[in-house]
């Protein structure tokens, strides 16, 4: 079988045991703070477990996109160097919501893998969990009956709860589990060490396949077990083993999940795959690494410097390191390999096909800043090493600074140093490495408690569509503490409060009792739940509420997110329908909206926009809100749906006239409360997506009166009321012919002094010196350095400075005294920079320093003089 048949067999088996079959959910999770990256099948279906969200399906299966490069499920360091980890890998599932157990859980895996898949029985075993007493938990006696009717009771293995007791994370739903191992070893190995000694030791040949998870209890704050409200399974299966296994392969690798990319990579190398384990880890590395980046941008996230974006942006750096490093590979190419990519994976997962330019162009870009980003490291390195010729060992804080600020991983620098006979000073690299995962651990930390219960039974509703108070009650609330603060998490009954999610930012306001009113700060969305922000919970926590929302702040914020769609909706009509939303930021001030279009608008192209804008707004669209309408029907109504986003069965849509899209936020009744709208910034954030940034309604008053007052003060400045570009022009002008003759002069001061100064030459043994206190510019006494540098081929300059009370130094060398090698103006800067309390460095023929004691400047003339250098 190939990998799509592989796959379309494990689906079909499910669907004919009446599992309904879903789609994969983004592998970036946008609404839930306690998680980036989807890590496991479970993660779109944690709201059932927790029973916040209905049953729709009790019975699913699917293909979910994984990725486990962060917290507690991180397997970055084995990528490449073993056989079967990965960043992003594919996980087949099968799902019980209150239906089945573990009796068909287990039936139905085996008959799949050996009736259908037709593995060697004898190839197999299970384990089953073994008990803890820690947590008080007896041995699944249950699973382990079960499978004794399908496995000889010698290939049952007991486990503990490391390997057998499944747990998402700190907190949340767990339980047993029971997984199914494949020895892939060759028949002789197989004779000499039993499978069963190899389970869970990390053979690379003896695997877990299949983890079937039955999902029994809630993982408290406190650490204790909590029974759920109903059981459910949880299987996962890992595709890329799978495959391995049925195709009779050794590695992951050597399957056809992974051989076109690499053999592609190995044509752009020009070097084999299986020439030697270095070359052959990089092509691994690039080939998992390509998966992970081109899937993060077809689900909605570019590469950038904050939360999911950095760690995407650093997945792709560390595939262009491994190929600029091990395979010779200097130049942009991991983007060459997306089409390898799509052709391999785009039939089922159909959001590579149709981001495939996008993915391209944004993979290309941050190749080209990123080989920059390494040029200028290099460029760094090298001068460093110019600069410290007598050192041996590089500094442990300058080998950390390349590899934080240049993405230098350490063992390039090692590479680097070797070539200069210097070793590292690990220690000091690895202090500055953990010092920031410190500061990085600190600056996340946060506290939680578990959900204390106050109402129970209480539905806990959203009513913020139609109103922005609701009386109300407390149905349960939790303590955290975050950077030292204390601050409580309060879930109402009925609520009007918006969570922020789809770009939009949560509501603030109050809840108010007879006795106090306490401050909402923020409004957010966790596990299908509104959460309110306060710094303080009332006195009476089961006593009756009245929710206010801040009317003022959540008016702006719905003019902007309904003036969002109508900016998406000229964007389309003026620009195209290649335009897309890539995202967007809706807040009282202001909003962001993000698409993709691959060159800068023109100013034309941008008054056009902002003029179908307000034309829209002053046509007073009414609004059209359908809140519960299936979503093929919203979709063949036109509604514009935003990619990387999962939608449910049933969806809310939003129409403003011809603007129609799916949309959970706030918006105006009409578009005329709108106002005006104004765009004030149009750039790039990624290649082939432009953002704009524009304000309505009172912040674009504000703006335009801003603006004139600012023009007005032009006027007067200029002295020309009657055209106000008239008289800048003339100011600009004239500014432009006092600064050419300014440095006109200056020109013909330098040359002066310039002659002086060689007139003034004291030879020495082997070369001539010029040293002098200069007071100008720093830039100036460079440049006269420069000119007597080049006046001839023996002169050693060292001029003092002193300008705006800080003390300067410039050493140079004329270029065949610098080539001779005996003397450099970067080892010079560095010894008589001491003098003035400061530091600097350059190239061999010109170095300059800056410091912080005047009195020294005497002290660095004396010290030229006398060849103290």
């Amino acid at each position: 079988m190939n990998a799509q048949q592989i796959r379309q067999t494990f689906l079909n088996f499910f669907e004919s045991h009446r599992h309904h079959l879903v789609a994969s959910a983004p592998m970036v999770i946008k609404n839930d703070p306690t998680l980036m990256f989807t890590n496991a099948g479970m993660n779109q279906f944690k709201d059932i477990f927790l029973g916040n969200s209905p049953v729709k399906y009790p019975r699913i299966a699917n293909s979910q996109k994984c990725l486990r490069v962060s917290g507690k499920h991180n397997d970055l360091e084995e990528v490449g160097h073993d056989t079967y980890h990965h960043t992003m890998f594919e996980m087949l599932g099968n799902w019980s919501f209150g239906d089945y157990f573990k009796k068909e859980a287990i039936e139905w895996g085996w008959e799949l893998l050996t009736d259908v898949y037709k593995i060697d029985k004898d190839r197999l075993y299970v384990t089953v969990f073994g008990g803890d007493t820690d947590d008080n938990l007896p041995a699944d006696t249950e699973a382990f009956n079960y499978w004794k009717s399908w496995i000889a009771e010698d290939r049952i293995l007991l486990g503990n709860k490391k390997d057998n007791f499944w747990e998402m994370g700190d907190t949340g739903p767990c339980g047993p589990c029971s997984e199914i191992h494949v020895d892939l070893r060759d028949e002789a190995e197989r004779q000499l060490t039993p499978g069963a000694q190899l389970v869970n030791e990390g053979h690379p040949l003896v695997i877990e396949i299949w983890n079937l998870v039955f999902m029994e209890f809630n993982r408290l704050a406190n650490g204790k077990l909590q029974p759920l409200p109903a059981k459910h399974v949880d299987t996962g299966m890992g595709f890329e083993r799978l495959c391995m296994a049925l195709q009779n392969k050794k590695s992951n690798y050597d399957t056809d999940v992974f051989q076109p990319i690499i053999k592609t990579i190995a044509s752009l190398s020009s070097i084999e795959y299986g020439t030697s384990s270095e070359t052959d880890v990089a092509m691994r590395v690039i080939a998992d690494h390509l998966r992970a980046i081109s899937f993060a941008i077809a689900d909605g996230q570019l590469p950038s410097n904050n939360k999911a974006g950095y760690v995407i942006r650093r997945i792709l750096r560390r595939a262009v390191r491994y190929g600029y490093t091990f395979l010779g590979l200097h130049e942009p190419f991991i983007h060459k390999l997306v089409p390898v990519l799509v052709d391999e994976m785009g039939g089922y997962f159909t959001e590579l096909k149709s981001q495939q330019t996008l993915i391209e162009k944004v993979i290309a870009e941050e190749e080209n800043g990123f080989l920059r980003t390494l040029a200028n490291g290099i460029h760094k390195f090298n001068h460093y090493i110019e600069s410290n010729p007598e050192t041996s060992q590089i500094d442990g804080d300058f080998a950390f600074e390349l590899f934080d600020t240049y993405g230098f991983p350490v063992d390039l620098t090692a590479l680097m140093a070797r070539e200069h006979h210097k070793t590292i000073d690990m220690d000091g690299f690895y202090r500055g490495l953990e010092a920031q995962k410190a500061r990085s651990r600190k600056d996340a930390a946060i506290e939680l408690d578990d959900w204390v219960v106050v109402n129970a039974g209480l539905p806990e509703v959203f009513v913020g569509y139609d109103t922005l108070f609701a009386d109300t009650y407390i149905t349960r609330y939790r303590k955290i503490n975050n950077k030292g603060k204390t601050f409580f998490q309060i879930v109402l009954a009925e609520t009007p409060f918006y969570a922020e999610s789809g770009g939009q930012v949560g509501d603030k306001g109050t809840l108010k009792s007879e006795a106090e009113n306490i401050e909402v700060l923020d409004t957010l969305k966790e596990n299908n739940l509104t959460i309110h922000l306060t710094a303080k919970l009332p006195d009476d926590i089961s006593a009756g509420l009245r929710a206010y929302v801040s009317a003022g702040a959540r008016q702006n914020t719905a003019n902007n997110h309904s003036a969002t769609h109508l900016l998406h909706h000229a964007l389309r009509q003026i620009m195209g329908n290649h335009v897309e939303q890539k995202g967007s930021y809706v807040h009282p001030d202001y909003l962001r909206f993000d698409f993709s279009h691959f060159q800068k608008l023109s100013e034309e192209e941008l008054s056009a926009i902002e003029h179908r804008v307000n034309a829209m707004i002053r046509e007073n669209h009414t609004l059209n809100e359908h809140r519960d309408i299936p979503v093929e029907d919203a979709l063949k109504r036109g509604a514009l749906a935003l990619f990387g986003e999962k939608y449910g069965d049933i969806v809310r849509t939003i129409s403003f006239g011809p603007s129609i899209e799916l949309c959970g936020g706030t918006h105006v009744k009409a578009t005329g409360q709108i106002g005006y709208f104004k765009i004030i910034s149009e750039s790039a954030i990624a290649a082939g997506v432009r953002r704009i940034e524009a304000i309505t309604g009172e912040g674009a008053e504000k703006f335009l009166n801003q603006q004139l007052n600012i023009l007005t003060q032009v006027k007067e400045m200029t002295k020309n009321p009657a055209d106000v570009l008239k008289g800048v022009k003339s100011l600009v002008d004239e500014n432009h012919k006092l600064r050419q003759q300014a440095e006109a002069l200056l020109d013909e001061k330098i040359k002066s002094i310039s002659n002086e100064l060689i007139q003034q030459a004291i030879p020495k043994e082997d070369y001539r010196l010029i040293t002098s206190q200069i007071n100008m510019e720093p830039d100036a006494v460079k440049n006269l350095a420069f000119k007597i540098k080049n006046a001839g081929n023996d002169f050693l300059i060292v001029l003092a400075s002193l300008h705006e009370g800080k003390p300067g130094i410039v050493v140079a060398l004329s270029d065949e005294l610098a080539s001779a090698g005996k003397y450099s103006a970067a080892a010079i800067i560095k010894t008589l920079s001491r003098e003035i309390k400061g530091g600097g460095g350059g190239q061999p023929h010109i170095a300059t320093a800056g410091g912080s004691f005047v009195e020294g400047l005497e002290q660095v003339i004396q010290k030229a003089r006398s060849g103290s250098f």
